[in-house]
């Protein structure tokens, strides 16, 4: 829902953030000091930290994940915040890598521009 001025105008949308930004993003701390602590805070039992991949992603998960942003369509990258889950899986096993992470990226990257009332 778009957010309301205090006249309950609607606040108009800032222009979009693209995938690549995105990812830019995401990399800031990639194999980081500071990446490293974020991931050993998340990790569960199993020695496992999806939840902090947005944060500080590994050097495979980044290379998984720009793999799969290069092999988008103009049209995918447009339209990502209507991806179905099939279309999520489908590029994902074209490009190889793991779904779950992917889907994890593109979750975040749209809850991300609602939050900064951005076009995804």
């Amino acid at each position: 829902m778009p957010q309301k001025l205090p006249d309950n105008k609607i606040m108009p949308k800032s222009p979009g953030l693209s995938l690549e930004q995105y990812l830019q993003k995401v990399a800031h701390f990639s194999n980081s000091t500071y990446g490293k602590m974020i991931r050993d805070q998340f990790q569960d039992i199993e020695g496992s930290s999806e939840l902090a991949m947005l944060v500080a992603p590994t050097a495979n998960e980044m290379r998984e994940l720009e793999k799969a942003v290069a092999i988008m369509t103009p049209s995918e990258k447009q339209n990502a915040a209507t991806l179905t889950d099939d279309q999520i899986l489908r590029i994902a096993a074209d490009a190889r890598i793991d779904p779950a992470n992917f889907a994890i990226f593109m979750n975040g990257y749209i809850l991300y521009c609602k939050q900064k009332n951005i076009d995804a």
